[in-house]
């Protein structure tokens, strides 16, 4: 057996032949939000779910601007005998012609109503767009501060852990224990009625959901390899929450709050459904419901509008989170 150890020479480094070894520019260029935007887009349910809620609200902005009358014009004429007439009860099928005293008289031949009217003369094609606006500034300001609130909750709850959980966590057994509807009457007796009173209400609820999101993902994160490195460089506890682990917990809260959405939209409706939320003659979805409800023998038309726009609203948003929940956890086939 040879023992002199091998010494390497020149001629063993040589360099391989030229090779065209093909990259995936595609994978190797796409990052993480690049990712879920193209698999969002993939999705056709995510995708007809957003197109619906961005022309809902294209209508909710501009709608009551293709209409000469605003939400609270009572459209009125003055009859030969001086007699003034609301243009009551004008549905889409007999649009320019008052009805009244059991015969037709052409009394709007001029005007035009894609909706109709509501049973005092307002237009309900604003109102229906001017209600939704109001319906979806409510939920959005009212999900935004939730995510805030909730998800800064939650956050430190799960991160510190111990008797400071403890505490925050029956805190919120205690606030999800009371009903809404007893958190409305309560508001309702020191505050007026309006879109504030209903802002107020869903603050007071929504955000629990959010905290318990949000503390679910600190407890799976927070001894994660990058958090004990940063305690070991001397990062405090509020850099390692809000600029550590917040980052990667972004995609379930974003999940969370396109599924909040339509469940503020619908809250804000049955509010305004039962008399604690906008009065009138300002309108939301909800007390358009309502209107509409209390006409629906007389002036069926009446309802269908609101329902319509709520169906779609949260038809559309359910749609768009289901495409972010399959776009931020894709299932291992898909991938």
């Amino acid at each position: 057996m040879n023992n002199t150890p091998y010494v390497p020479t020149k001629e063993d480094f040589q360099f391989l032949p030229q090779r065209d070894i093909t990259t995936d520019q595609n994978f190797a260029s796409q990052g993480y939000w690049k990712g879920v935007a193209i698999s969002f887009f993939k999705n056709k349910r995510a995708v007809t779910g957003l197109v619906i809620v961005v022309l809902i609200m294209f209508f909710a902005i501009f709608g009551p601007m293709m209409n000469a009358y605003s939400y609270k014009d009572i459209i009125s004429v003055t009859s030969a005998e001086g007699k003034q007439i609301v243009a009551k009860g004008i549905g889409p099928q007999i649009s320019g012609v008052f009805q009244g005293s059991g015969q037709n008289t052409e009394l709007f031949a001029d005007h035009t109503f894609l909706f109709g009217t509501d049973d005092v003369g307002r237009d309900l094609w604003t109102r229906t767009w001017d209600g939704a606006r109001i319906s979806l500034i409510i939920a959005f300001v009212t999900i935004v501060i939730d995510m805030i609130i909730g998800m800064s909750y939650g956050l430190i709850s799960g991160f510190f852990g111990g008797m400071v959980d403890n505490i925050m966590q029956r805190i919120v057994e205690i606030a999800n224990s009371v009903p809404r509807l007893v958190i409305v009457s309560v508001l309702a007796i020191f505050m007026p009625k309006g879109m504030f009173l209903v802002i107020v209400a869903l603050l007071l609820t929504e955000w629990i959901g959010m905290s318990k999101i949000s503390r679910a993902e600190m407890l799976k994160l927070k001894e994660q390899e990058y958090v004990l490195a940063s305690r070991t460089l001397g990062a405090g506890s509020f850099h390692i929450i809000f600029r550590q682990i917040l980052p990667n917990t972004i995609g379930p809260i974003i999940t969370q709050m396109m599924f909040s959405i339509p469940t503020a939209i619908f809250t804000e409706a049955f509010l305004s459904f039962v008399g604690v939320g906008i009065v009138l003659p300002e309108c939301s979805i909800g007390s358009l419901i309502e209107a509409g409800f209390n006409n629906i023998t007389t002036l069926p038309y009446q309802i269908m509008p609101p329902i319509i726009v709520l169906a779609l609203l949260m038809l559309g948003f359910n749609f768009i989170g289901d495409g972010f929940r399959e776009a931020l956890a894709p299932k291992l086939e898909d991938m």
